[in-house]
């Protein structure tokens, strides 16, 4: 049976990113891989640019706090910029083994694909159904939101360098983790507060469950994902949500 929006009072669809509108095999088997590949060079091309710098604080934050918290990271040494500049290669390396969502992370590696984009290293994929759903659903007045833990520019440079053509025009705003974890329902009211709907206006769709009873705190409408090319990731969690395999599911 076909799941209506606007049945549910649905004025607006956020949509999650890995493993319910792109393959996570891209993320993990491209995007990872090339993000560490490319880091070295990265840094030592950019290490005394402002931005860099900025980032830069963030992750001496980041140290600090996993240092207090035992998490053994490598040691962090300043003695001297080649010395720092192998530290954070070392640390960010150490950050990518974790899978950590640390926001100076995903920021640099929306930099790096940044440059692989641009030079057509990288190209984005989705699934084959998520192009004519976000059409049909902007034709029918919704506004379409993604909420993904990879940085604003890494979510629009994904959408944007499609092999069959740019999806940008179909969205109305990218959020990351500045609004908070994807397991806090204080995330997705901020979400419905920078969108201006009532969070009962807003229907959010991801592949993992935590996300979605967060969401449901918050009053969202939810769907759960579970592509027949990507099972559910939690079994061990309980799955609550009603769940859809495609977005042709959706009407």
């Amino acid at each position: 049976m076909a799941i209506n929006p606007e049945s549910l009072g649905a004025k607006a669809v956020l949509l999650d990113i890995e493993g319910t509108t792109t393959p996570v095999a891209f993320v993990f088997d491209v995007l990872f891989p090339y993000a560490r590949n490319h880091l070295k060079d990265y840094l030592a091309q950019n290490f005394k640019t402002p931005d860099m710098q900025s980032m830069l604080q963030t992750l001496r934050k980041e140290h600090e706090t996993d240092v207090v918290k035992w998490a053994e990271p490598p040691h962090w040494d300043n003695t001297s910029e080649s010395a720092e500049m192998r530290t954070v290669t070392l640390y960010l390396l150490w950050l990518m083994d974790k899978d950590r969502k640390s926001p100076a992370l995903k920021r640099l590696q929306g930099k790096i694909w940044e440059g692989g984009y641009r030079s057509k290293a990288l190209q984005g994929e989705v699934y084959p159904d998520v192009p004519p759903a976000l059409k049909r659903w902007t034709e029918r007045g919704l506004q379409v939101y993604i909420y993904s833990s990879g940085s604003v520019l890494a979510q629009k440079l994904l959408f944007g360098n499609l092999k069959d053509g740019d999806l940008i025009r179909y969205f109305r705003g990218f959020f990351d983790t500045r609004m908070g974890p994807k397991n806090a329902p204080e995330s997705y009211r901020k979400i419905a507060k920078e969108t201006r709907h009532a969070p009962k206006e807003i229907l959010f769709i991801s592949d993992q469950e935590k996300e979605l009873k967060a969401a449901r705190q918050s009053g969202l409408h939810t769907l759960l994902c579970i592509r027949q090319t990507q099972p559910f990731e939690n079994p061990d969690t309980e799955q609550t949500s009603t769940t859809i395999k495609t977005f042709d599911e959706i009407d």
